[in-house]
C-alpha cells in the first residue's frame, strides 16, 4: 500500500526560518510527497477553497507543518480552515469528502520541551494545546495522530544540530506513505518521539 502525502507549509517569512525551511526541502524530494506552501501560493492571502479542496482529494495524509504561534498555527492556516472545509464538503450532511484520511501537525516551538507540561509555564500539552486541529479532523472523520514536535528551535544553530529531528521528520513521513506506521499507536500517544516503537520494516 502507498499513499500519498500532502504536506500544507505555513511559515509567514519561510526565507527567514532555518528550521521549517531545511524541514521542508528533507520531504518535498520524497517520492509521493507533495509541498504546498500556503504563503508562497497565496502571497495576497486569498485562498481558492476549490483549488485546496482537489488537492486534498488528490491525498491519503494530510500534514500541517508550521511553527507554532501564540499556541496555534500561523494566521493563514485559520483562514484556509475556515474557507476550505465547508460544510456539506468535509463535514455535515453529505461531507465525507475527507472521510479515513490521516492528519497530524508537524510544529516548531520556541519554547524548551519542559515548558509544554501540566507544571510547565504553558500548563497543557503539546497534544492538549492542538486539540483544536484534532477535534478538527474527527468532525471531518479523519484520524489525527500524534505531533511530531521539535522544541526549542531558536535555539538550533546549524543544519548539524536540527539533522536528528529532520531524520525523524522523514522517518514519519516514509512511514505513513509506505503504511509501516502503527497508526492506533500513534493516534493515541502523546507526540511522535518513539519512532521505533512506531514504525515497522517493511515486508
Amino acid at each position: 500500500m502507498s499513499r500519498r502525502v500532502l504536506v500544507i507549509l505555513a511559515h509567514p517569512v519561510l526565507e527567514r526560518s532555518q528550521v521549517n525551511r531545511r524541514l521542508a526541502e528533507v520531504v518535498k524530494t520524497l517520492q509521493g510527497v507533495t509541498l504546498h506552501d500556503l504563503y508562497e501560493v497565496y502571497p495576497t492571502l486569498h485562498i481558492s477553497p476549490k483549488r485546496e479542496q482537489k488537492l486534498l482529494l488528490e491525498h491519503d495524509v494530510i500534514v500541517f507543518q508550521h511553527p507554532f504561534y501564540w499556541y496555534s498555527a500561523p494566521a493563514l492556516v485559520k483562514e484556509w480552515q475556515d474557507l476550505v472545509l465547508e460544510y456539506g464538503w468535509a463535514y455535515g450532511k453529505g461531507g465525507d469528502k475527507l472521510k479515513g484520511k490521516l492528519t497530524l501537525n508537524v510544529v516548531s516551538t520556541g519554547g524548551p520541551q519542559f515548558a509544554y507540561r501540566k507544571d510547565g509555564y504553558n500548563r497543557f500539552t503539546m497534544r492538549e494545546l492542538l486539540a483544536p486541529f484534532d477535534q478538527t479532523a474527527h468532525l471531518c472523520g479523519m484520524k489525527y495522530l500524534a505531533p511530531l514536535v521539535l522544541h526549542s528551535s531558536l535555539k538550533v544553530e546549524s543544519d548539524e544540530h536540527l539533522l536528528p529531528h529532520a531524520e525523524a521528520y522523514r522517518r514519519v513521513i516514509e512511514a505513513l506513505r509506505d503504511d509501516t506506521m502503527d497508526l492506533e499507536k500513534a493516534m493515541h500517544a502523546e507526540k511522535l518521539d518513539e519512532l521505533d516503537s512506531l514504525i515497522r520494516r517493511a515486508s
